[in-house]
């Protein structure tokens, strides 16, 4: 991806969720909320503070966080699409997760 985000956003890609119940039931792509659940992709370099120093931001690229459903702004790079949002519309960092398996 050749994308920067500027100042204190993110850009996320959000991890789609299991298709099945947990009784087995195959839930169809209409029925399904949008994840609230993303990988980050990219960070920008920070916001500045009332001094004009640049803070770095708490996350990271690759970090699992959490975000609002309706935080921030679709986008579509290189045929993916991608949430833009500012690093305050995260909720917080899930520690420990298990790695995302890639497609092969």
């Amino acid at each position: 991806m050749k994308f920067r985000p500027l100042h204190d956003r993110v850009v996320v890609r959000r991890i789609t969720p299991l298709e099945k119940s947990a009784g087995g039931i195959i839930i169809p792509d209409t029925v399904q909320e949008k994840p609230m659940e993303g990988e980050i992709i990219a960070v920008g370099a920070g916001a500045r503070n009332e001094q004009g120093i640049i803070v770095a931001l708490a996350v990271e690229a690759g970090d699992r966080v959490l975000f609002g459903k309706w935080s921030g702004t679709e986008i579509k790079i290189d045929g993916e699409e991608l949430l833009i949002m500012k690093e305050a519309d995260l909720l917080g960092v899930i520690e420990g997760a298990p790695p995302l398996v890639k497609a092969a």
